[in-house]
């Protein structure tokens, strides 16, 4: 359920360190709203036509295969931002951008925000700051996915979902915890019942609540420390 208080600018970590002057800049071409979870913002191959700074919640990013299928290789909460690179000049979206968890978000016309870039050069180091991090994500993404096993990588993602919500529980299906994985529904039902049964979850009707919070950590591989980390 969405928040009745979608937050201000501010909420966002990125924009709150921006100097004031730069913030006055920005403001009067931003709009805050609230997203509901599984809304697809952006698809692979679309042109950026805002920029999205997350209030809380999360954003997913998933490369989309040619078969359809798709797998997340990154992920953006209110310490990050979505679309930054539309300031420097990249018009379209290489991954498809769908919202993970209820998100308020400021966002910004792409056009407007480059305009802005152009002239301040702590936005333009920002905008390439920050790719370098979602370019760190993907990477360790990467690698987990293909070493390690379905039960560290759920475990990790799980806890890096409740850091993101700021709560212990979280409203995911396995179809959706499936895709994020790249697995199929099958393994996430195996090891959720797995983690349950360990005393670490409990899992009902797409609700995860987390129970212990050590012994989970304990589970997960050691990318949510690098993660978490950033």
């Amino acid at each position: 359920m969405l928040s009745p208080n979608p937050g201000t600018p501010l909420d966002n970590k990125l924009l709150s360190s921006l100097p004031r002057d730069q913030i006055d800049l920005l403001a009067p071409h931003m709009t805050t709203k609230q997203l509901p979870q599984g809304m697809m913002l952006l698809e692979a191959g679309e042109e950026f036509d805002h920029v999205y700074f997350p209030h809380s919640g999360m954003l997913s990013l998933l490369v989309v295969l040619k078969d359809g299928k798709a797998i997340e290789v990154a992920t953006v909460g209110r310490e990050g931002v979505v679309g930054a690179m539309a300031g420097l000049g990249l018009y379209k979206s290489s991954v498809r951008v769908v919202v993970q968890m209820p998100v308020a978000v400021t966002e910004i016309a792409a056009s407007l925000f480059r305009k802005v870039v152009d002239k301040h050069v702590v936005l333009r180091d920002l905008c390439t700051r920050y790719n370098e991090v979602l370019l760190l994500q993907a990477r360790v993404t990467a690698a987990c996915n293909a070493v390690h096993p379905v039960e560290a990588r759920f475990s990790r993602w799980l806890l890096h979902s409740a850091d993101r919500a700021e709560s212990d529980t979280v409203h995911l299906t396995q179809e959706f915890l499936a895709e994020m994985l790249g697995v199929r529904r099958t393994s996430v039902t195996d090891v959720a019942s797995h983690i349950q049964k360990l005393g670490c979850i409990t899992y009902t009707r797409g609700v995860i609540k987390i129970v212990d919070r050590k012994a989970l950590e304990s589970l997960a591989c050691e990318c949510y420390q690098t993660l978490k980390g950033q």
